[in-house]
């Protein structure tokens, strides 16, 4: 792993089709259009429809299970909160609002204070992540503790979210290590982009951070809260990132000098530096993923795969490799003529 220099500080205004977006779950919200992962994990349950945009996440579930994607783009079904999303999502709005600070304020102590509001803003919006930390016998959670006038009071309950959120601090702590934020201006942050590709596909996500150098450079950062993958995975992670620089050569004419990971969990940072070819290449990869996608949609054949993440997943349940039955197709199925009957045959 490598690390990358700091571009200087340095602002740039949002251009047309990007906007600030909502903090991520440590890895990227899905930014899609469809049912993406809300903070914690979860999703809600809403109704079903056809894709209409592709995200790195939902491009990643394409490729590591079609049926994975159906559950979550098309069926829409509810996942369970989970922990580790949530502590994402916790991390990642302390990295935004730190540079709320002044450079000089901006410490590994005022940093690890942060922790403790940001789940209690979460806690907030989502009163159902107090499960996770429910001891047997406990009487359901009302949501966090708050001062008289509403403001959160900053005390904590139970030694399972004590050891959860001192997880968290040490996340961020370690981020330290890896970055300066002293001596960083984000041009922007937690920035939602979106781009129509010349063939019509519609790409949408969600940037952690975009540095820009007064000489107009431009990195991409994303944060992660796991480990960095091994070297030979390394091209799989750096997927999201080379999606993210298409989309904004494509918005703003410009390709991204440098695309960087930072990975909390190990205290690595994998970086890359895009060039044309490797973008064309990305572009090609998603415009025949969105047409399997296009094929899967309309004929509701939609395959499952095993793989090495299976055993984390919340649909085993509906998933024919465990004994399960997927809901009924709520889509329309295209129906194909036979090659006999196609236009032109013979016959």
């Amino acid at each position: 792993m490598g690390t990358s220099a700091e571009l200087p500080n340095a602002t740039a205004p949002a251009l047309p089709g990007t906007g600030t977006g909502a903090s991520g779950d440590g890895a990227g919200a899905s930014g899609d259009g469809t049912a993406g992962g809300t903070a914690g994990g979860a999703r809600e349950p809403a109704m079903p429809g056809a894709p209409t945009s592709l995200s790195p996440s939902r491009a990643a579930d394409f490729m590591r299970c079609p049926l994975l994607y159906r559950f979550r783009v098309i069926d829409r079904l509810p996942e369970k909160p989970s922990a580790a999303a949530a502590r994402g999502t916790v991390v990642h709005a302390v990295l935004e609002r730190l540079f709320d600070e002044p450079a000089e304020r901006r410490s590994v102590p005022r940093a690890r204070s942060l922790v403790v509001g940001e789940w209690e803003r979460l806690l907030a919006r989502r009163p159902e992540l107090a499960e996770l930390f429910a001891r047997p016998g406990d009487a359901p959670a009302e949501g966090p503790e708050s001062g008289p006038g509403g403001e959160p009071t900053g005390e904590v309950s139970g030694p399972e979210l004590a050891r959860w959120l001192a997880d968290a601090e040490a996340l961020v702590e370690r981020w330290f290590t890896l970055e300066d934020p002293s001596r960083l201006e984000p041009a922007e942050r937690e920035l939602f982009v979106e781009t129509r590709l010349a063939s019509g596909l519609r790409l949408r996500g969600i940037i952690d951070r975009v540095d820009v150098a007064p000489t107009g450079e431009v990195r991409v950062v994303d944060y992660k809260t796991g480990k960095a993958p091994r070297p030979e995975y390394a091209a799989e992670a750096l997927f999201q990132m080379k999606f993210y620089a298409l989309v904004l050569w494509r918005l703003r004419g410009r390709m991204p000098r440098r695309l960087q990971l930072v990975y909390l969990g190990s205290g690595d940072v994998l970086t890359h530096d895009p060039d044309e070819a490797d973008l064309a290449a990305v572009e090609r990869k998603l415009l025949a993923l969105w047409r399997a996608i296009t094929e899967a949609t309309e004929s509701g054949d939609w395959r499952p795969r095993r793989g090495p993440l299976c055993g984390w997943c919340d649909f085993q349940a509906h998933c024919p490799e465990y004994g399960g039955t997927p809901p009924p197709y709520p889509l329309v199925i295209q129906p194909r003529l036979p090659l006999d009957d196609a236009p032109g045959s013979d016959g």
